[in-house]
């Protein structure tokens, strides 16, 4: 009885035995006969040991790659793609060939990774002025059914445009070429507001022109009218302008609010009355109107001085009543107060309103030397990007607003340090009448740098 339980179980073990053989030879015949099996068990090694960060002698060279993102995704998705080897040849004594795996995938998929990896990382004030032979996107003797002959510079003395002839791009990402016929396809059915002061205004009148190419375009439809942008009688001009493009039904206005507060006059029959200027609320003509817009451009900046302030007879308030501490009634905090609240304000309306994209564009900076717009400052020079061509900073040249937007749905469009760079790009002291006038070193030339702020709306609508 015992012999027979030795035997069956020495029995047992020879069958495990010769099982196991077999599998293992099954096993090598499909390794070698199987190509795909044995890249993707090469692939999935190499993901373990993690190649994006390779010290190879640490005193003499590190290498990182972009492989860490390749550990991201799952080995059905390796399995889509394949594995090459770029040879990166180091010069050093203790280094000279390293082999660093490389994951491409299929064409598609690589280009959404790219799209997202870029969205990711891009920060679009981050980058360089390139000189362009295609600039600019319209012509400076057209466009006058939308711009305003004073910044239209074709039009002047000025013999000198090339400023013109170039574009920004950012670093980490690329910024689409601006298409009219693509900007009114994407914003069918759409809104595009510019709330803001005479700078929002100049953006509005650059997006005009570069939808339209420059050109009249007699069935586009003054619908201002809808919105309660008519000129009120003795007025110079409306307080905005709203067109509509009916192929597309696609609307973009402007409206003029340079402070972005609630004003509110004392006496709405005395024309001279002082107004409240509530700096805890926003205009009235974006509480009222906010439901029909899809994408809002603010900005402001250049008004918040004494001297304007006074000259509008504007009275500060906040909470419905005139302010009384002095600290909040500096020029300074007071913006600082207003530029919050609106920012807040319009996160809290973005979550009941998904379709709603803000945008809060940073300031234009102004380029006066040897003193102010009235006391003979002056902005001569003509020679593009005379004080460098890059921006390098990650944070924004305007911090009170792109501390404002932090936390909210509203997006940052920061254009100031790039526009730092371009002051020949300002009407300085020509004009259409030709005689030596004032120096405007505040507003820019169109076709012009307000253009590449658009641009930049374009490219993160």
């Amino acid at each position: 009885m015992k012999g027979g339980n030795v035997g069956r179980f020495w029995g047992g073990q020879f069958s495990f035995f010769l099982a196991a053989i077999l599998f293992t030879t099954i096993f090598l015949w499909c390794w070698e006969k199987n190509p795909l099996l044995t890249s993707l068990l090469s692939a999935q090694d190499q993901f373990i040991m993690q190649p994006s960060e390779i010290s190879v002698d640490e005193s003499a060279v590190s290498l990182r790659s972009n492989e860490q993102i390749v550990g991201e995704h799952s080995n059905s998705q390796i399995a889509e793609g394949r594995i090459e080897e770029n040879r990166l040849k180091v010069s050093d004594s203790s280094v000279k060939n390293v082999t660093v795996p490389s994951y491409t995938k299929r064409r598609d998929d690589k280009k959404v990774l790219t799209s997202q990896l870029e969205r990711k990382a891009c920060n679009f004030a981050k980058g360089r002025w390139i000189a362009e032979s295609r600039r600019p996107l319209y012509s400076g003797f057209k466009c006058k059914q939308w711009l305003s002959d004073m910044w239209a510079c074709r039009l002047t003395q000025r013999t000198d445009f090339s400023y013109e002839g170039y574009h920004w791009q950012p670093d980490n990402c690329e910024m689409p070429d601006f298409n009219g016929s693509e900007f009114l396809r994407r914003m069918q059915d759409k809104t595009v507001a510019f709330i803001g002061d005479s700078l929002g205004r100049q953006q509005f009148q650059s997006l005009m022109c570069m939808v339209t190419g420059g050109e009249d375009k007699l069935v586009v439809e003054n619908i201002g009218w809808k919105y309660g942008l008519v000129k009120p009688r003795g007025a110079v001009r409306p307080d905005g302008w709203a067109y509509r493009f009916p192929n597309t039904n696609t609307t973009i206005l402007y409206y003029w609010s340079a402070s972005l507060c609630g004003i509110e006059p004392f006496n709405v029959t005395d024309p001279a009355t002082k107004s409240a200027m509530n700096l805890d609320q926003p205009p009235g003509f974006l509480r009222k109107y906010l439901d029909q817009f899809d994408v809002v451009v603010l900005n402001t900046g250049h008004h918040w001085n004494r001297g304007k302030i006074n000259a509008n007879r504007w009275v500060m308030h906040v909470n419905g009543k005139p302010v009384v501490d002095r600290k909040l009634a500096e020029i300074g905090n007071a913006k600082n107060f207003t530029v919050y609240s609106i920012s807040r304000w319009l996160d809290t309306q973005i979550t009941s309103r998904p379709q709603l994209k803000a945008f809060f564009r940073t300031i234009s900076p102004r380029h006066f030397s040897n003193g102010d717009w009235n006391t003979g400052g002056r902005c001569d020079n003509t020679i593009p990007l005379s004080k460098g061509n890059e921006v390098q900073q990650e944070e924004s040249s305007d911090p009170v607003i792109g501390d404002a937007v932090k936390g909210t749905k509203v997006k940052l469009l920061d254009i100031t340090a790039i526009s730092e760079l371009r002051d020949e790009g300002h009407i300085s002291h020509y004009s259409i009448k030709a005689s030596e006038g004032i120096n405007d070193c505040l507003h820019w030339c169109l076709p012009g740098i307000p253009d590449t702020w658009n641009e930049l709306l374009y490219a993160q609508l």
